[in-house]
């Protein structure tokens, strides 16, 4: 495990966070899309930290196996589990509920422990694999060897 970033927040500073998330990432790796959706789903969860969490959270970010990790905490009362609970796209007129569906479809994982007492919110995103391939080494050239018979070994010498 390789710690990336550690470092408490509140809404002044969730800009700046996600420009380091996004610097970090990117080092790591990810580009394109899968860059674009996981510093959404990064930020996704720093603003419900500070909107429903209390006005402040933790955030850290690692990375693990080949795998981006983040983890975002608060104090706040908890995420209602209507909220937790449905896998479903919220309707388009909804005015709550999209944060948490967001995080689920764009991270290739995302848990959410929560309670009275804060929550915290896991991200997960694969990293692509190396940029390139060891060199392949050519294959071993296969050489016969021929033992010599009991016989053949004794022809030439007497005992």
């Amino acid at each position: 495990m390789r710690t990336l970033l550690a470092q408490s927040f509140t809404l002044d500073e969730v800009t700046a966070l996600r420009g380091s998330v996004a610097e970090q990432a990117a080092d790591c790796g990810l580009s394109g899309a899968r860059l674009e959706d996981y510093i959404l789903a990064v930020h996704e969860s720093l603003i419900n930290a500070v909107e429903h969490g209390g006005g402040r959270g933790y955030f850290t970010l690692w990375t693990s196996d080949r795998m981006l990790r983040s983890e975002t905490c608060d104090q706040g009362p908890g995420i209602p589990d209507e909220y937790v609970d449905v896998w479903r796209r919220p309707s388009d007129v909804a005015y709550a509920g999209r944060g948490i569906y967001l995080i689920r479809t764009l991270c290739d994982g995302a848990s959410f422990h929560t309670g009275p007492t804060g929550t915290t919110v896991q991200l997960t995103m694969w990293l692509p694999g190396p940029a390139h391939r060891a060199p392949q080494r050519a294959p071993l050239r296969r050489i016969r060897v021929k033992a010599a018979s009991t016989r053949d070994r004794h022809n030439g010498f007497r005992a």
